[in-house]
């Protein structure tokens, strides 16, 4: 078998939570999977995990916000591989909060950089090994934040993540021509680490979380690699230019 024959995908953001996931769910459909992040040891012992499970999975270690850094790691990537065939442009994050009157511009450079730069640098660099692929995809993650503008002092964050749900459709628009499909998901309140400490101290007001779900409990990063997996598949030939809520129906409220 050809390295052209076999499927390739990078996911940015890869050494935990729903990234990881992801990886694994993606490594489980066949894929040989890209891991991205900036803890070295953390991503060389997420892919000796995956190794375990008979998974094929490489760990590059970069910083997304770095347009240098992202552009020369998905051209060895491309190179080596002869093809990308699923970008998933996981990394991404709240970053702090912050209202605007108080805002610095390294903050609002951050946070725009860590969401809406990322997936722009991670997209153009992969572009030319995505068209190298017979079902190439780029998958992004937006938030109902995008919509909401987000809760005090993540209205930057909100900013960002409508970014991305824009260039989504924009990227979309503009690789149809290919064959390269572009789709968002929005995950809602998802159980990973990154509500470790609230879970921990507050317990009580982590549990509330779910009264706001319409199906009653929050979501697991399973739930999102599952959607992401259909999304990469040849199932979703036909579908680009979406954006998929994953929320337990969190966006309309109870």
């Amino acid at each position: 078998m050809s390295n052209l024959d076999l499927r390739v995908a990078v996911i940015t953001g890869a050494t935990g939570g729903i990234g990881f996931q992801v990886a694994k769910r993606l490594g489980e459909d066949g894929y040989t999977v890209i891991l991205n992040g900036i803890e070295d040891e953390v991503g060389t012992n997420r892919v000796k995990e995956l190794t375990a499970l008979g998974i094929t999975a490489e760990y590059y270690g970069f910083d997304v916000t770095n347009e240098e850094a992202v552009t020369s790691n998905i051209n060895k990537i491309g190179k080596k591989h002869g093809k990308i065939d699923v970008l998933v442009n996981n990394a991404g994050g709240l970053g702090g909060r912050s209202r605007f009157e108080d805002m610095t511009t390294e903050f609002y450079r951050f946070v725009m950089a860590l969401n809406l730069d990322s997936t722009f640098f991670a997209s153009r660099a992969a572009i030319p090994f995505l068209k190298k692929s017979n079902y190439a995809s780029i998958i992004n993650y937006t938030s109902n934040a995008g919509w909401t503008a987000g809760g005090p002092g993540a209205g930057v964050y909100g900013t960002s993540k409508a970014g991305v749900h824009a260039i989504t459709r924009a990227l979309a628009k503009d690789l149809a021509e290919y064959g390269i499909r572009v789709n968002a998901v929005s995950p809602g309140t998802i159980d990973t680490p990154f509500h470790a400490q609230i879970k921990a101290t507050k317990p009580e007001v982590f549990a509330s979380w779910a009264n706001n779900i319409m199906l009653g409990r929050l979501g697991q990063p399973e739930d999102v690699a599952g959607v992401i997996s259909f999304l990469a598949s040849k199932d979703a030939s036909f579908i680009t230019a979406e954006t998929i809520q994953i929320g337990g129906g969190q966006a309309l409220g109870i």
